[in-house]
């Protein structure tokens, strides 16, 4: 049994059934997709879960996240995706049969459409054949009819007979026609494209059976990791002391501050105030009682295109202070090292560049060696500056950073003009320097002819000092070290 010999005349039922296949199966892709957007959104939740004394937990969380991000996009990747992809093919494939029986019936409806005219015409032709013949018998009994009457009667009467017999073949031809395109219909081409659509659903319901099944055991070869994790995670739970994360906490935020002195009594009644016992702790300084609980005010971000300033850490107590000048300096000294590490790659290439000039051109190099000598000398005065307060807090001894080699390579180079020898003076307490906020090329050539304006050329690549202050005019210095005004229109920031 099949559709085509079974189902020939059921097309409704066909098409309702056709797509109610293809509608589950559609459903079916939104629900795995779903489903991996849930792991999805739950596997960020988890990351976004941070708390310090869980640390152990946390990473054990972070694991079991990323199996989760794993079991979503296996979903989406094999089922969604390939799933979404035949059922695009699978809907493109029913729409194709379902014309193909549209386009056959239509045909069909135009050949009896055809039967019907010439069915039509027989009959008429034939009534007036009958007529004809009629009309020649009335003639033929009248007896003042002529010879010429009767026989134009007869001819008449002929003509209408041979016009119906040609109707009549006309009709028994597309009768014949018909027929035969009626039975190629329902005995050929529907059942053929019945049984192409039925293979179809079938195809469609193992691809759904496929996808059910791999959903499955997806989420079943995932459980092993996923339990691993959990069991991970209970035992870093059972395992965590809550009595030393507690003390973590005073560890972290201990001021090192003396409670406040007890207020004293002041006796009016007295003409004159006794004076303050000896045994009165003079060091200890009076504090409100207010002020121990006093918000912090809020700190607002710093510009963008300012350089950075030294952070004021004095209002903060004694072990806290001294606790974030070591962060500081510990990350001063790691972008000083870092910073370091790219000027002697730097002066290195040079060397190779002086030595074999094919290579390159020494002097490119010397806007990269100036701005990180530059930055290696604002580092080490930040540096001293907070070794500075750390020792004013009692928290380490002072440590002075001399200018190092590629700093002193670069004031005495000979390639670069007085003005940019910005490093011979000493650091002052304010650290006033002229630091580069961003790189431009300039887009037109430019003469630098009058005071104060500087010269470039197309294409160039300029420091940007100063940006446009509503006059049209930007401050750049070339890579010669010199300074200037140029056009804003002239260049393009990067």
């Amino acid at each position: 049994m099949d559709w085509g010999s079974d189902l020939w005349d059921q097309h409704d039922v066909i098409e309702r059934h056709t797509q109610s296949g293809l509608d589950l199966l559609e459903r079916y892709v939104k629900f795995v997709k779903d489903r991996a957007e849930v792991e999805q959104n739950y596997a960020k939740q988890l990351r976004l879960i941070n708390q310090q004394p869980f640390q152990d937990v946390l990473n054990e969380l972070n694991n079991y996240a990323a199996h989760r991000e794993q079991l979503s996009e296996i979903m989406t990747v094999n089922i969604c995706v390939e799933l979404s992809r035949n059922l695009q093919e699978l809907r493109q494939e029913r729409k194709n049969h379902l014309c193909e029986v549209k386009k056959a019936q239509q045909n069909l409806e135009s050949s009896f459409k055809l039967l019907e005219t010439s069915k039509k015409r027989f009959e008429k032709e034939w009534r007036e054949a009958e007529k004809a013949n009629q009309q020649t018998e009335r003639v033929q009994q009248e007896v003042s009819a002529t010879k010429a009457d009767v026989e134009k009667a007869k001819q008449h009467a002929h003509f209408r007979v041979h016009l119906a017999d040609e109707c009549k073949n006309e009709y028994a031809s597309q009768l014949q026609r018909y027929n035969q395109e009626q039975n190629n219909l329902y005995h050929s081409e529907i059942p053929s494209v019945y049984k192409k659509l039925q293979e179809m659903e079938e195809r469609c319901i193992k691809l759904l059976a496929d996808g059910y099944v791999q959903f499955s055991e997806t989420e079943k070869n995932m459980l092993p990791n996923i339990n691993k994790c959990l069991d991970a995670i209970i035992s870093t739970g059972r395992n965590i002391n809550e009595k030393q994360e507690t003390l973590a906490l005073i560890e972290q935020y201990r001021s090192g501050a003396v409670p406040p002195a007890d207020v004293e009594f002041e006796d009016y009644s007295q003409t004159v105030r006794a004076a303050a016992s000896d045994n009165t702790v003079t060091h200890l300084p009076k504090v409100r009682i207010k002020q121990l609980f006093h918000k912090k005010n809020k700190v607002t971000s710093p510009d963008k295109n300012m350089p950075p300033s030294l952070e004021d850490l004095s209002r903060l107590p004694p072990d806290q202070r001294s606790r974030r000048l070591q962060e500081k300096i510990n990350d001063i000294q790691k972008e000083l090292q870092r910073e370091t590490e790219k000027s002697e790659a730097l002066m290195k290439m040079k060397g190779v560049y002086e030595q074999n000039s094919q290579l390159g051109d020494p002097s490119s190099l010397q806007p990269q060696i100036i701005q990180i000598a530059h930055n290696i000398a604002r580092l080490r005065g930040e540096l001293n500056k907070y070794q500075v307060q750390l020792t004013e807090a009692g928290g380490g001894t002072l440590q002075h950073y001399p200018a190092s080699s590629e700093y002193i390579t670069v004031v005495s180079d000979p390639s670069v003009s007085p003005s940019d020898n910005i490093y011979e003076c000493e650091f002052d307490d304010d650290f006033d320097v002229d630091v580069p906020i961003g790189q431009c090329t300039a887009l037109y050539d430019f003469d630098g002819s009058s005071e104060g304006a500087v010269s470039m050329q197309v294409g160039e690549q300029l420091s940007l000092m100063q940006e446009d202050q509503g006059d049209g005019w930007v401050r750049v210095q070339r890579a010669n070290g010199d300074v200037g005004y140029v056009p804003a229109s002239y260049i393009q920031i990067m």
